[in-house]
């Protein structure tokens, strides 16, 4: 089976760097599987990130999506690309415009796409904003009427009103109290499950990539030093770095 995206030996170096921020990084996730990119603060998850989501171009390497190198050039690919790939941010409160009405936000990839105009899109977020749990009101109100969690399901329903194949997710919980989000969680399980839609999330929350994740790629320093099973990883880790990051995670006395 051809993965649905893949990064071969990529590299990314900024400019005025004085390194590379992640090197010789190669994975490949598969339609329909749902991988986590784990590491702490600086390790070059939010990098990967951008670079699966064509936002940042390697440096050296390739991004392949269906099997092919991602070409920023080629049009057609790209418009297949950016209808097949969705993010939902980190922050709730800065991924959404505060001008405009939530309609208008959540219809902006059918209208950015071409898929629909303002009329024929309206069908479409209705049913985005019901499947998030959103009111039927939701759509006419602005972002600052709603909840963080809200705020987030907004995020949600506008990356998946298009029906993507990969759903690109940058710490889409640590931003919301511990209730609200475990109810994300659940959604974005619920989802996973219904569409088949491939998953890659960076995540710091392990519990969170328990939840979710089949596989998991541990990244420090810019380099991947173990990835598979997410069972495998968290329960009988292979690299010292991995074991170092679980046994961080708070823990209440017994």
């Amino acid at each position: 089976m051809t993965p649905v995206l893949e990064l071969a030996d990529a590299a990314v170096r900024y400019r005025g760097a004085a390194g590379d921020v992640v090197r010789e990084v190669s994975f490949a996730v598969e339609p329909g599987q749902s991988l986590a990119l784990v590491g702490e603060s600086g390790a070059g998850k939010t990098t990967l990130l951008r670079l699966l989501s064509g936002l940042v171009r390697p440096t050296e390497g390739a991004v392949r999506f269906d099997g092919e190198p991602l070409a920023p050039r080629d049009r057609r690919q790209m418009r297949r690309f950016r209808r097949g790939v969705q993010v939902v941010f980190q922050d709730p409160y800065s991924s959404l415009d505060p001008r405009r009405r939530v309609a208008a936000i959540v219809a902006e990839p059918l209208r950015s796409l071409g898929i629909d105009s303002r009329a024929s899109a309206a069908p479409k977020v209705a049913a985005a904003l019901e499947r998030v749990g959103l009111p039927a009101d939701a759509a006419a109100r602005y972002p600052h009427e709603f909840s963080g969690g809200q705020r987030q399901r907004i995020a949600i329903a506008r990356a998946i009103v298009c029906d993507p194949r990969v759903l690109l997710a940058d710490e889409p919980v640590s931003a919301l109290d511990v209730t609200t989000r475990v109810k994300v969680v659940e959604l974005l399980a619920e989802l996973k499950e219904e569409r088949r839609m491939t998953m890659v999330m960076v995540s710091h929350d392990l519990s969170v990539v328990a939840s979710l994740c089949e596989r998991t790629a541990v990244l420090e320093r810019g380099r991947i030093v173990e990835q598979g099973p997410t069972e495998q990883v968290l329960s009988n880790p292979a690299h010292p770095y991995t074991r170092r990051l679980i046994d961080s995670v708070p823990r209440l006395p017994a």
